[in-house]
């Protein structure tokens, strides 16, 4: 029996281990936390359960990677379906709904944007081949040959419809009379799924994201924390291992392979394959002087991922009593997003009795911010660093009064945090979080590392960002392992 080990229990580490545990393989997957899930996990503070980072689940209808992934492993996810609007938009002048049902969304975009629906019918025409294409063993980019070749089984004859938009931007799709505050709103859906706006933002993998809000997105019950949790219980109950507070800090390496695992707790763990659920920067950490060549130049040569600047506060249920929990807000159509001109607000939903006291409800609010600003300042001017901080927060709240009425009010306290709060709870370097910009398909990245017997897993790898999207890609690297597993065993 071939033993696989996890580095990192968050989604993408989790479902890799779930499985291969399936496939009858020892699993051990080591946390350096206190619970799983990562950067799309749950922690408990002053009897509230906050969403660390990712707030918004999707992927969980008929064909989706959840749903794909219960079906195989034979679990049931906590979710309810969200049956309304997935989350409304608040731009200075207009209000919009991000409908759940597509005529109802149709009516919504033609109200808003009365000239864009040909623009729409473009957008669904592409994101219908790329969802289709996902249903199907996709794997882009290939990391050997073998996925090479498999590369032209999952075409289908409508696949060619897509192909002048292989390598263009999202920018090429827009109408030609496109104002600011179209722009603005097409540009806030992107950066929050994609990492990049219109003007950078692939093509394909935008029109993609524009219809998440129509593609089983669910409540999580307790929180997003609980598709982890659930994958948890599922590998121990099958006899896996997940095991928290062992923080790897290094891999041993020979000829090419990893032999071994050392934790913060003086465990050294050997093993056949293994798997990091982490950035590339992390794993060239662990590996050392033993890092590839290859990994060495990625992280000295690719651009760094977003970090968030977040913040956590409780709010008084009966002053924010929305019941539609997500909301996005553009404060200035005119300037860049990001850095508290767009900030994402996610509320517990009134009736989930595991995420707050009685009579109140959790916010989780984040803006993408550069990760190096912060970490310039934390280190050389701790003091500018909270001032900055403080006013961080500030705009977060302006953002969030201005969505939700009596915001301010109804915050009994509030929690801030930055990229470097990120570093400090999920070590991962500079806080960077969501995975890198999707701003061309050449530029994808494979789970490959340089190792014989070491993959990358989580939002890093292709497709990258939100829980489905990790899943897809850990639905990949359990084929990989798989499969060079049997190679090996071949030779």
């Amino acid at each position: 029996m071939p033993h696989i080990l996890i580095v990192g229990a968050g989604i993408g580490g989790l479902t890799t281990a779930a499985l291969l545990l399936k496939q009858g393989w020892r699993v051990t997957v080591l946390e350096a936390s206190t619970y799983p899930g990562g950067c799309a996990g749950t922690f408990f503070h002053q009897g509230y359960r906050f969403d660390a980072g990712a707030t918004l689940a999707g992927g969980f209808d008929a064909n989706g990677p959840h749903t794909r992934l219960a079906e195989m492993l034979e679990l049931e996810w906590r979710v309810s379906p969200i049956q309304d609007a997935a989350w409304v938009v608040h731009l200075p002048d207009r209000t919009i709904h991000q409908w759940v049902n597509p005529t109802q969304w149709r009516d919504e975009y033609l109200k808003n944007f009365p000239y864009s629906e040909s623009f729409w019918h473009k957008q669904e025409h592409l994101a219908k081949i790329a969802w289709d294409i996902s249903t199907r063993d996709f794997p882009f980019p290939p990391a050997n040959m073998d996925e090479a070749l498999r590369l032209p089984l999952a075409v289908r004859l409508a696949t060619f419809s897509a192909a002048p938009h292989l390598l263009r931007k999202f920018r090429g799709l827009l109408p030609q009379k496109t104002d600011a505050e179209f722009k603005a709103f097409i540009d806030a859906q992107l950066i929050i799924s994609a990492q990049a706006i219109s003007d950078a933002a692939d093509a394909l993998y935008g029109a993609t994201v524009l219809d998440l809000p129509r593609r089983g997105v669910v409540h999580v019950h307790g929180g997003m924390g609980g598709i982890a949790e659930t994958l948890v219980q599922w590998i121990r109950s099958q006899g896996g291992e997940v095991l928290y507070r062992q923080q790897v800090t290094a891999l041993d390496v020979k000829d090419g392979r990893v032999t071994a695992a050392h934790t913060n707790k003086k465990l050294r763990l050997e093993a056949d394959f293994f798997v990091g659920n982490l950035t590339p920067w992390a794993l060239e950490k662990l590996l050392g002087e033993a890092a590839p060549v290859s990994l060495q130049r990625e992280v000295k040569r690719r651009d760094l991922m977003w970090g968030a600047f977040v913040m956590y506060a409780g709010l008084d249920a009966g002053i924010v009593n929305q019941s539609i929990t997500h909301h996005q807000v553009v404060m200035d159509v005119n300037k860049k997003l990001g850095e508290g001109n767009s900030v994402f607000i996610s509320l517990s939903p009134l009736d989930d009795p595991k995420r707050a006291p009685q009579g109140f409800r959790t916010a989780t609010l984040s803006t993408h911010t550069s990760v190096t600003d912060w970490d310039k300042l934390h280190r050389e001017n701790p003091e500018a660093y909270e001032e900055r901080k403080a006013k961080y927060a500030d705009k977060l709240l302006d953002a969030a009064e201005h969505a939700l009425p009596g915001f301010r009010k109804a915050a009994k306290f509030i929690m801030p945090g930055t990229p470097h709060t990120y570093e400090t709870f999920t070590r991962r370097p500079l806080g960077m979080v969501g995975g890198f910009p999707q701003t061309s398909l050449l530029r994808a990245r494979s789970p490959r590392t340089g190792l014989q017997n070491l993959w990358l897993a989580g939002d890093s790898i292709f497709p990258g960002q939100s829980t489905a999207g990790v899943t897809l890609g850990a639905m990949r690297v359990a084929k990989l392992v798989q499969n060079e597993s049997r190679r090996q065993h071949v030779n």
